[in-house]
């Protein structure tokens, strides 16, 4: 079972190409931090601009600097099922512990289709995998149902990161799939709230940046100090609403940057913070003492 908080790790560049030196520091800071696995090659790590080259290479460069000290739960969802395949295959080749398959986007399959192309990718593979359900991004979720048959029917199939922005999809997947079924939040300012109904952890986005505080506010709930957690949920609530104050990865990758710890870089379409966002940000980061 996939329990705590897993980072959905940013990729950094220099000069348009993977900047491997702050990759390295990235997966340090967030062994450090006490995160239980991180998430390389998802939407944090802009993976609709990388080709399927780098796709790989961040993946296994994840596999070789965590060095077996955290769980890598490489991204190697898509919108074409045969794409969706080679790279879990790949991904499993180069050691990722899990794969997470994001719904296909853009093409909006029926629910049948989205049983088809998971059962064919869970087939293909031995990798555990977690269903991520992104409605916002991807114009459908997979269903309560479709995720029922499909946790029954393909023993790699373990787990969901939510992120339908309700609690009541955790009740009703726990209710559907059982207490073996992993459910991680996809939001980082529901964390909490999805904990308190059965969730068991978090694929954030603030723990690139805070992954100690992050890691210690999903550990605190999980062992019952729910008084430790709400006040850590408090005192980074601000974060979590700054860093989607532009389209993610931006703000985070601002973030990262003004730690020192990464180029401000991104891929086109994606473009760096605007100046009034990174304000924002900023302040909220002197705030929290993170820079």
């Amino acid at each position: 079972m996939f329990t705590g908080t897993y980072t959905a790790i940013v990729t950094p560049f220099k000069q348009g190409a993977i900047d491997e030196d702050a990759f390295k520091r990235l997966v340090e800071l967030q062994i450090r931090g006490g995160v239980d696995g991180i998430v390389p090659v998802g939407t944090t790590g802009e993976s609709p601009t990388l080709d399927y080259d780098e796709h790989i290479k961040v993946i296994a460069l994840t596999v070789k600097y965590a060095k077996g000290r955290a769980l890598v739960m490489a991204g190697t969802g898509g919108n074409s099922t045969k794409e969706a395949i080679e790279l879990t295959q790949r991904a499993e080749e180069v050691g990722a512990d899990a794969s997470l398959q994001v719904a296909p986007y853009y093409n909006k399959p029926t629910q049948e289709g989205l049983y088809q192309h998971f059962h064919e990718i869970a087939r293909s593979t031995k990798l555990p995998i977690v269903l991520y359900s992104i409605p916002g991004r991807c114009g459908i979720d997979i269903s309560v149902q479709t995720t029922r048959v499909l946790a029954a029917e393909c023993r790699n199939i373990v787990g969901m990161k939510e992120a339908g922005g309700t609690p009541d999809r955790v009740s009703q997947l726990k209710a559907a799939c059982g207490p073996k079924f992993s459910i991680l939040s996809g939001d980082d300012s529901l964390t909490l709230p999805f904990m308190s109904v059965g969730a068991h952890g978090v694929i954030s986005v603030a723990s690139n940046v805070a992954p100690r505080q992050v890691s210690s506010m999903v550990k605190a709930f999980a062992s019952g100090d729910i008084a430790k957690a709400q006040k850590a949920h408090a005192q980074l609530y601000p974060l979590f609403k700054d860093l989607f104050i532009e389209t993610n990865p931006i703000p985070v990758k601002a973030a990262l940057t003004m730690m020192g710890l990464i180029q401000d870089e991104l891929r086109l379409p994606m473009i760096p913070m605007t100046a009034k966002g990174r304000d924002q940000l900023q302040q909220t980061m002197k705030t929290l003492k993170l820079i």
